[in-house]
């Protein structure tokens, strides 16, 4: 018990013993009652007043007693974090107050154990659906196509790595943001939108999307899902971005191969049925006249031998079925058979063939066919297209700190714009200005490119002024 509660008490009996013997004084003089029996009376006073203050120190202390007990219980269920009954030893009203108290607690128990076990389960679900969620981020991670994912107030929620790429922002910086903020293209955020609006339920919609990428255009085939919750309707928008530039590119190369090469063969084709005819028409009347529409059809049947010949040599690099005979070889002795094939188409032209070969036997790792098939394109190209006249020149240098050798082709000829020299190694380009030059199907540089780099791993250049001639070079790696 506490001092003031000791002091309060001593205050509360003595006030009681001072009051009690005031008014029996008071009483016994006024009924002329003798000094002693006044003083019996005061002490039968006195020793009443005692009796009463002792059963009142008694109830006191048991109750102080019994609170003692509560709170050091009270304390302890504090301390362990659970709910619990209090335990007292006592059937007046405070015992009853808590008995009362204990059953309120016994309720409040089973309400916080049915709150414990729903939060276990939700601890459960909470875990299951984090491991659910780290799964599908990592998929979606993984897919190279631009994933972008919005809830149903068009705000960012997930979004991976090649759609931060595409429109160029940062997931972290930007989640539960609106898509429309973060996504600076007016006709995506609108896709977005409009899919959200939808009945997406059970069925999704493909749709085509061109947009800049660093700058460049791209094209994609955008794959609109809603999410959908339990009452069907749209939670949000998932958007799939599968990029097709590359694919619209082959396609429309693949056009382009087949509407050049159809244009191509008809040309010889065209010339050789309407040689045939004239024969079978008998207009050639004389074996001259004869003799010259063979020579001609014998050319142009020529023509479309190594106009097939090229575009099925350019497929086969391409696709890697081409068969590949590599040994060591001398290159100088490879281009000079290649020289001495080219002197006919030369001379006829009255063109000088100068060969500045190096006098050191370079060895390279090449196929044979194929590295003598690239140097007589390049001589006769570099023939076709130099005026009578000029000169066409063969140079070989080695670069012993690259291990490398280097062979160039240099004519005399109308040269390359820059424009042209960009397009130069493409199938069937030709320069518009020298077409009337020379007849040719704009493949054959183009097999030189796939002979040098994709077959021999090596580099294929050009350089040229309009109007002074173009200088055409290849470099291989020398064998160890």
């Amino acid at each position: 018990m506490g001092t003031a509660r000791r002091l309060i008490l001593v205050l509360i009996v003595l006030i009681a013993l001072a009051s009690s013997t005031a008014y029996y004084a008071t009483e016994m003089s006024l009924r002329g009652v003798p000094v002693r029996e006044r003083v019996m009376g005061w002490l039968a006073v006195g020793l009443t007043s005692s009796v009463c203050a002792l059963v009142m120190v008694i109830i006191w202390r048991s109750l102080g007693k019994t609170v003692q007990i509560v709170r050091h219980q009270l304390s302890l269920l504090e301390g362990s974090g659970e709910v619990g009954l209090i335990m007292v030893d006592s059937h007046d009203e405070l015992g009853m107050l808590v008995q009362e108290f204990n059953h309120y607690l016994t309720r409040i128990k089973s309400r916080f154990e049915q709150v414990k076990l729903q939060k276990r389960e939700l601890d459960i679900q909470i875990r299951v659906a984090d491991v659910e969620k780290k799964h599908t981020e990592a998929i979606i991670f993984s897919i190279s196509d631009a994933v972008v994912v919005t809830d149903s107030f068009d705000e960012l929620v997930l979004a991976n790595e090649a759609a931060e790429r595409t429109f160029g922002f940062r997931m972290s910086e930007c989640y539960r943001q609106p898509v429309g903020q973060v996504i600076r293209d007016p006709q995506f955020v609108r896709l977005i939108s409009d899919a959200r609006g939808e009945n997406m339920e059970h069925r999704r919609r493909v749709v085509e999307y061109s947009g800049k990428v660093e700058g460049q255009p791209r094209s994609f085939n955008v794959t609109l899902s809603g999410v959908m919750d339990s009452k069907g309707r749209c939670n949000g928008v998932v958007a799939v971005m599968h990029d097709v530039t590359r694919e619209k590119e082959i396609a429309a190369m693949k056009t382009d191969f087949v509407s050049n090469v159809s244009h191509e063969l008809r040309t010889p084709l065209s010339s050789i049925k309407a040689y045939v005819e004239m024969l079978v028409d008998g207009e050639a009347e004389d074996e001259q006249t004869r003799r010259e529409f063979y020579d001609i059809i014998q050319n142009e049947t020529d023509r479309l031998g190594r106009l097939i010949d090229n575009i099925l040599n350019i497929s086969r690099i391409e696709s890697g079925v081409i068969r590949i005979n590599k040994q060591p070889l001398a290159l100088t002795s490879v281009i000079k058979d290649a020289l001495e094939v080219a002197k006919p188409q030369a001379a006829a032209k009255q063109i000088e063939l100068i060969d500045q070969l190096s006098v050191v036997c370079h060895q390279v790792n090449a196929d044979r066919d194929m590295l003598y098939q690239a140097v007589l394109n390049l001589l006769s190209n570099a023939i076709k297209y130099t005026p009578a006249g000029g000169s066409v020149t063969v140079r070989s240098v080695s670069d012993d700190a690259r291990h490398l050798v280097r062979v160039e082709v240099k004519d005399t000829g109308v040269g390359l714009s820059p424009e042209d020299q960009a397009h130069i190694f493409e199938k069937f380009y030709r320069v518009e200005a020298s077409k009337n030059m020379a007849k040719g199907t704009g493949l054959g540089l183009s097999l030189v490119k796939h002979i040098i780099e994709t077959v021999h791993e090596g580099e294929m250049g050009v350089f040229s002024r309009l109007g002074q001639g173009s200088t055409f070079y290849f470099q291989l790696r020398l064998c160890d």
